[in-house]
Order: C-alpha cells, then structure tokens, then sequence
C-alpha cells in the first residue's frame, strides 16, 4: 500500500505542492505584522477588550475546522452582506486561492499570536524602563529593544504557522474544493487520490510533507537552544 512510484512525479503534482508551498508563504507573511500586533496589545494591556481579543485569538483552536469552514462559506457567499460587500469590489473569495489565503490566516492565527504574546510577556520590564530613561519612544522601544529580545519565539511563530498552514485540511476542504491549479492543495490531493485508490499518489503528496514539517522543526529547535544558550542581551 505504501508504495512510490516516481511516475507520479508529473507537472500535477509539482503544481500542487507550489501551490501547497505559495499558499503557506502568503498566509505566514501575512501573519507576521498582525501577530506582532495582536501579542503586543495582548501583552501589554490587561482591559476587558484584552481578554476578549486574546479569545477571539484561540476561537480556530477551539473550533472544529469545519465549523469554520462553514462560517467563512457563509461570509464568503454573495446572499451575506461581506459577500455583497466583496462582489461591488469584484472580489470571490468562495472557492479561489484568495479565499484559501483568508481563511488560512484565521485558522493559524493562533500559531503566530500566542509564543509572541508570550516572548513579550517573559521579557523584564526594565528594558522598556530603561529606554525610555534613556529618551527612546515607545516606537524605538518595541521594535529595537522588545523585539530583538523574542527572536526564538518570532522563529517559532513563523514556522509552526507556515507548517500548519501546509498540512490544513479541514477549513480547506469547506472552502476550497479540489481545483488543480487553483485551490487544490497537498492536503486535500491526499484525500482525493486516497479516496481513489491512488496510494503510490497519495503516498508521495504525504513524503513532501512529512519532509517539509521535519525540516521545519529543525529550525524551530535548533534557533531555541541557539538562543537559550546565548541568552538575552
């Protein structure tokens, strides 16, 4: 059953996993400003809108993915006010690549937002004390002071999102169907070619995955101990 098969190497499958790849690059580019924001404000500010930001945050974990799927087809059609909303800007987010990028930001949002919020969250306050004694703005501050200080905790936003984003199905399959060229992904071809009996297939969409997530969490252990060795400056 689980058997390779080089054939299965074809322009089809090179276009999915580039697709699988694009799709988990955008959404994690995307990712990174709003999690840096989202950690920051969660962080540093202790407000009832605070916790319900910080919930908002966890919902896609807490979530059964095709719940969510299904809320973002609601949102996504044109009979929603979003939807009509969309259509006067000739947006489709229903089905298309750009309705993958949407709603693969959602669902990873967690990923990025929480060791964020955390690495802040762990940092002394008297670097932020300090400078601001020494006439640096709050602007300087975060991003020349706080932020260098979180270096494993950005490393490990940016990859567990990228690799959660790469191996999505549930929210991807409500919305997304199975396009080649277009909205099919590495996940959902897995399920399709299973489902087909196409095991050689099925196998090969599963190897590239497998190889891509281990890789992955390389660099996320390997810049963890990187930087608890050298500590913080």
């Amino acid at each position: 059953m689980l058997e390779f098969n080089l054939s299965t190497l074809d322009s089809a499958f090179f276009e999915t996993i580039w697709l699988t790849v694009k799709l988990s690059f955008i959404a994690t580019i995307i990712l990174i400003p709003i999690g840096i924001l989202l950690g920051a404000y969660i962080a540093q500010k202790d407000t009832k809108l605070r916790l319900v930001v910080e919930t908002l945050t966890w919902m896609p974990l807490a979530l059964p993915p095709t719940v969510l799927g299904f809320y973002f087809l609601v949102a996504f059609s044109p009979q929603s006010y979003f939807g009509k909303f969309l259509n006067h800007l000739n947006i489709d987010l229903a089905f298309s690549f750009s309705g993958l990028v949407v709603a693969s930001v959602v669902y990873s949002l967690p990923f990025m937002v929480n060791p964020i919020k955390a690495g802040l969250k762990e940092i002394p306050t008297y670097y932020k004390e300090v400078s601001y004694t020494l006439g640096k703005g709050r602007f300087y501050t975060f991003f020349k002071v706080l932020l260098p200080n979180i270096k494993p905790n950005l490393i490990l936003g940016i990859t567990t999102s990228f690799a959660h984003t790469l191996g999505e199905f549930g929210v991807v399959s409500m919305i997304s169907g199975d396009r080649p060229g277009s909205t099919r992904v590495a996940s959902i071809a897995i399920f399709t070619e299973t489902d087909a009996g196409n095991f050689a297939t099925a196998n090969s969409y599963a190897l590239v995955l497998l190889i891509i997530s281990f890789l992955l969490l390389l660099i996320v252990i390997y810049f963890t101990k990187k930087s608890s060795k050298k500590g913080r400056l």
